[in-house]
Parts: structure tokens; sequence; C-alpha cells
């Protein structure tokens, strides 16, 4: 068999997360309130996403 006989398939090979992914716009002083919110936090320091879901969480209780 030769490399050209495997196909690969198209597309990302593996599921990269579970979930609805969404698309948030923010504002510049809402982005930077984020920062601070995140700097605030102890290390490690939760990445922008993570850190959407703890103050949501924060917010409106514990979803999962």
């Amino acid at each position: 068999m030769s490399i050209t006989d495997v196909r690969k398939s198209r597309g990302r090979p593996i599921t990269t997360g579970i979930g609805t992914p969404i698309t948030l716009r923010l504002q510049p002083g809402q982005l930077a309130a984020l920062d601070h919110w995140i700097e605030q936090q102890p290390y490690p320091k939760p990445t922008r996403p993570e850190a959407v879901r703890q103050i949501l969480n924060g917010t409106l209780g514990e979803l999962n």
C-alpha cells in the first residue's frame, strides 16, 4: 500500500468539546472588565471562555 492509497477524511479529526458553542461580542469596556476579573482570580488564571462560564455559574447558579 502506498501513501496515496490512504485517504484522509476532511474537517476536524476529533470533537474538541462538549456543549453548544456560542459567539459573543463584547464592547471594549466589557472586555476590560472581564480581563480585570480574570486578573483578580488565583493561579491558574481562567481563560476568557472559562471566566464567562464561572461568572454565569456564579450569577445563575450551578447549571451542570
